[in-house]
């Protein structure tokens, strides 16, 4: 009997150690693998994103001008662009999200990771699911700031030339370097609040809603672990994640892209705090 223990032993010892080294299970592999997936999926998607942020700065460009906003949804924005630009300007800044992705959807990942395992164990409640979703978002993003800046003065570049004001970005290394130079380092966290408050309700409508949305698929409805249950999961995610942090990307939107003087000032906090009201106020009626 003792031999076969021992075999035992020894023939599962190497097992355990190979599992433990395995690089697709380590910290860096994930980081990786979060970069490479979010960065494919931009490249799909980022039409769509640019087209969302030029809604979002219609509305203040033509109060400013005293006229009707241009288009009234998305698709006829997205068809303006095409016609306007050329359809290759529906994917002009993707640089600046690249580089965005590469901070922020690997570290809020394995942010959200090391917290649910290190403090979560096997099943965290919701309100521990949602800590650290609030957390590793709200990081991730703060470090991601500059990149994200860049992105939304890159995405509306098109509109300002059209307009016929003088061109702003002309590449993603340009625009940092010109922020960096009126601004200093503090600069390049322009509208940081806002972006870090709507990083905070993505995350806790995306990371939370899809761990709780995958296990009641897979403990409630039966399903086994696989691709149905995580797309549906990620589906349920993506639709809360979009309705929790819509209000909160608008405002971030409008502040990156405001003017800012001869020091780098931006609009002052009042009225940064006026144009919020204003937008729930509009939201209202």
């Amino acid at each position: 009997m003792s031999p076969k223990k021992s075999t035992v032993a020894d023939s599962k010892l190497p097992l355990t150690e190979t599992v433990e080294k395995r690089f697709i299970d380590s910290m860096p592999c994930t980081y990786i693998l979060s970069v490479l997936a979010a960065t494919n999926a931009e490249l799909v998607t980022y039409p769509l994103d640019l087209t969302k942020t030029r809604l979002q700065i219609q509305g203040e460009l033509a109060k400013a001008q005293d006229v009707q906003a241009k288009y009234r949804g998305m698709l006829a924005t997205a068809i303006g662009i095409v016609k306007e630009e050329g359809p290759l300007k529906l994917w002009y800044g993707m640089s600046s999200v690249i580089y965005r992705h590469m901070i922020y959807s690997g570290v809020r990942v394995c942010t959200y990771d090391y917290l649910r395992t290190t403090f979560g164990h096997d099943n965290p409640a919701v309100w521990k699911l949602a800590l650290f979703g609030v957390l590793s978002g709200c990081f991730a993003q703060w470090l991601a700031n500059p990149a994200d800046l860049v992105k939304v003065q890159m995405q509306m570049e098109g509109k300002r030339r059209l307009m016929g004001e003088p061109p702003r970005v002309l590449s993603s290394h340009q625009a940092f370097v010109d922020i960096y130079k009126r601004g200093g380092i503090i600069g390049l966290w322009k509208g940081s609040v806002p972006s870090v408050q709507r990083a905070a309700l993505v995350n806790l409508g995306d990371l939370t809603a899809y761990d709780m949305a995958k296990r009641f698929f897979i403990h409630k409805m039966g399903m086994e672990e696989g691709p149905l249950a995580h797309m549906l999961a990620s589906l349920v995610a993506g639709f809360v994640a979009a309705v929790a942090a819509t209000p909160a990307d608008v405002i971030k939107s409008r502040i990156m892209n405001q003017q800012t003087d001869e020091k780098g000032r931006q609009v002052s906090i009042y009225k940064n705090f006026h144009m919020i009201c204003q937008f729930f106020k509009n939201s209202l009626n």
